[in-house]
């Protein structure tokens, strides 16, 4: 029977100002990335999450990213390799703080945003990112695009690692996802949502922008919690692959 994990991005409030609904969508989904000060985030929102995660059974996860607040950590940065695996371990280590004294085992490490995409394909970004895994623990699972670079970087240091597909984003021909300014970028659509996600549980398949068909092994399916109506989709996916035989639950 076949299986697979449905994450979310969350977290991701600042001090007065909320984004997304954490508590209704983390009730659909087995994993959770939570944003760790980068991109988004803060000390109270983290610990309320992880408080979140841990009440609904739902496995932590980091979410660290490019220092962007006022970018929401969807701006490339040139930050050097040395600088970045200095950020990963410093934004890894504030959720692990949080997540250990609420007695909840921190379980993988997932890029955000700009710095995700970046490093699926710039070779010296991705093993600056695997080394500050593989350095703070171990044991960590790495959480990146499939087929992508970091999941490479992380293979040749020892860790285990997991791909990625989207439910609510499209894709180019060579597997990369479609720069999100670009028209089509976006699937609004949970019905459309749900078929790609199907595709790539029961076939392993997932269909680009143009129309192309391409292999993907992908472990994980992504939903953004900052997208419109994301709960309602997190329960139609979780509910459609149900139905399609799929078992739900954390990789």
């Amino acid at each position: 029977m076949p299986s697979i994990d449905l994450n979310c991005d969350c977290g991701e409030s600042f001090g007065p100002w909320p984004m997304g609904d954490d508590a209704a969508i983390l009730a659909h989904v087995t994993s959770a990335n939570v944003a760790c000060g980068g991109h988004a985030g803060d000390p109270s929102t983290m610990r309320r999450t992880v408080r979140l995660c841990k009440a609904l059974g739902v496995a932590v996860g980091a979410h660290p990213g490019y220092p962007d607040l006022q970018g929401f950590g969807r701006r490339s940065m040139a930050i050097p390799p040395h600088e970045i695996e200095d950020l990963m371990l410093a934004q890894i280590g504030a959720l692990a703080a949080i997540v250990q004294a609420e007695g909840v085992r921190l379980r993988h490490v997932k890029p955000h945003g700009a710095l995700y995409n970046d490093a699926a394909h710039n070779p010296a970004l991705a093993a600056a990112i695997a080394r500050a895994v593989v350095s703070f623990n171990p044991d960590l699972v790495l959480v990146g695009l499939a087929g992508s670079v970091l999941l490479d970087a992380g293979q040749e240091v020892g860790l285990r690692v997991v791909g990625e597909g989207f439910a609510d984003r499209t894709y180019e021909a060579d597997g990369r996802l479609r720069q999100r300014q670009l028209a089509g970028a976006l699937i609004d659509d949970p019905e459309q949502s749900l078929r790609q996600v199907l595709q790539i549980a029961l076939h392993g398949q997932v269909q680009s922008h143009t129309g192309s068909t391409f292999m993907i092994q992908a472990g994980t399916i992504c939903l953004h919690g900052d997208a419109p109506a994301a709960a309602q989709r997190a329960a139609i996916i979780r509910h459609g692959l149900e139905a399609a035989g799929v078992v739900v639950q954390p990789f």
